[in-house]
C-alpha cells in the first residue's frame, strides 16, 4: 500500500508543474530585437509564405529546431510580426510592411504601440499601470501571481521594460489607433525606398473645392498633423452617416491616387 501511494503522489503534478501550464504566453525577446529580426525576414522574402526552416534562417538562426530559434519564431508571432497561413509556413505580416514605409513619425510610432500591445500580458500590464511602470519588483511578483516562475518573470521583466522603453509608451501621450491613422499601404509594396508622403503630392491631389453654402452652416474642425501642421475639416450641419461613408471613400481615393503617382513614377 506504502508503494502504491508513493507511486501516485508522483503522478500528481506538483503546484510548480500547474503553474507552469498556467504560465501566460509572452515574447522572450524585446520589440526591438524582434521588429530588427522581422525586417531581415522581410528583406529576404517580402510577405511570401515560407518554410518554418527558411524564415528561422532568415532571422539568423540555423534552423528552427532548437530552443532558441522557436522562442523567437513564437516570439514574433505573439507581436504580429509573423503569422502562419499554413501548416510549417510562417510570412511577415502587413504591418511590418506597412511600418518599414509609414511616412510619418506619428504613424510609425502607432505601429510600434500596436506590436507592443498585441501580446495579451503586455496590453494588461500597460492597462493596469497607466500612467508609468512599478519597480522591477512589482512587476516581477506581478507576474508571479499570475502564474510564472520567479527566474521567468525576472527574465520577462527585462524583456518588458525594455520594450515599453523602445516605444516611448509614456512619454508622448497623443499616439492613436493604426486605424485612425491615414495608412494608406493596404497593397504590398515592392519599392526599396520610403514612398512619398501625401504631403508631397498634395499640389497635384487636393485642390478646394467651391462652397455652395454660406460658411455659417458649416463647423471648421482642426486635424492636428505631425511636425505641428494642422488641417481643417468643413463639416456641413446637419451631418449624416451617409455623408460619413462618403468622405471616408473620398480620402480612400486620395490614397489610390498617392499609389497610382508612384507607380507611374518609376
Amino acid at each position: 500500500m506504502l508503494r502504491l501511494a508513493l507511486k501516485l503522489y508522483r503522478q500528481v503534478p506538483s503546484m510548480t508543474d500547474i503553474r507552469r501550464k498556467k504560465s501566460p504566453r509572452a515574447p522572450s525577446i524585446p520589440l526591438d530585437e524582434a521588429l530588427e529580426r522581422a525586417m531581415r525576414a522581410y528583406d529576404k522574402e517580402r510577405l511570401h509564405p515560407s518554410p518554418t526552416d527558411v524564415v528561422a534562417q532568415n532571422l539568423g538562426y540555423k534552423g528552427s529546431s532548437s530552443g532558441t530559434a522557436l522562442s523567437a519564431l513564437a516570439s514574433l508571432r505573439y507581436y504580429g510580426l509573423l503569422e502562419r497561413p499554413r501548416e510549417g509556413l510562417l510570412a511577415v505580416t502587413k504591418d511590418v510592411e506597412a511600418y518599414k514605409f509609414a511616412p510619418t513619425d506619428l504613424l510609425k510610432r502607432s505601429f510600434l504601440v500596436n506590436f507592443l500591445r498585441r501580446p495579451a500580458l503586455f496590453a494588461e500590464l500597460l492597462d493596469k499601470y497607466s500612467t508609468g511602470l512599478p519597480s522591477d519588483a512589482t512587476l516581477k511578483y506581478d507576474l508571479i501571481q499570475r502564474g510564472f516562475l520567479p527566474a521567468s518573470a525576472a527574465s520577462l521583466v527585462a524583456v518588458f521594460r525594455r520594450s515599453v522603453d523602445y516605444t516611448q509608451f509614456y512619454e508622448h501621450g497623443d499616439v492613436v489607433e493604426v486605424d485612425d491613422v491615414e495608412r494608406g499601404m493596404d497593397s504590398p509594396i515592392e519599392a526599396a525606398e520610403p514612398r512619398p508622403s501625401l504631403q508631397a503630392l498634395r499640389p497635384k491631389t487636393l485642390s478646394a473645392p467651391s462652397l455652395s453654402m454660406d460658411d455659417g452652416e458649416l463647423d471648421r474642425i482642426p486635424v492636428r498633423l505631425p511636425g505641428g501642421r494642422r488641417a481643417w475639416l468643413s463639416i456641413p450641419t446637419p451631418f449624416y452617416a451617409a455623408d460619413k461613408e462618403r468622405l471616408k471613400a473620398q480620402i480612400d481615393l486620395l490614397l489610390t491616387d498617392e499609389d497610382e503617382t508612384e507607380d507611374g513614377s518609376k
